[in-house]
């Protein structure tokens, strides 16, 4: 069976409130001396995510008809 993958849209503000979110996570964990392994694994993945640049679309959705 093919893994689901997810793409997100986000600029940098939202990368650092996740990146945020994680490190506060981890820090949660290491307090509560559990492994961090899978936090660290994604926090990594998070900040060393691929920049793709995208054309974003007009909402036309207020125009009068």
């Amino acid at each position: 069976m093919k893994e689901e993958r997810y793409y997100l849209a986000m600029d940098k503000y939202d990368k650092n409130i996740i990146l945020n979110a994680l490190n506060m996570l981890r820090t949660e964990q290491v307090r509560e001396e559990r492994p961090t392994d899978p936090v660290d694994e994604l926090i990594i993945r998070v900040s060393k995510a691929p920049m793709k640049k995208v054309k974003a679309a007009l909402c036309r959705c207020h125009e009068e008809r």
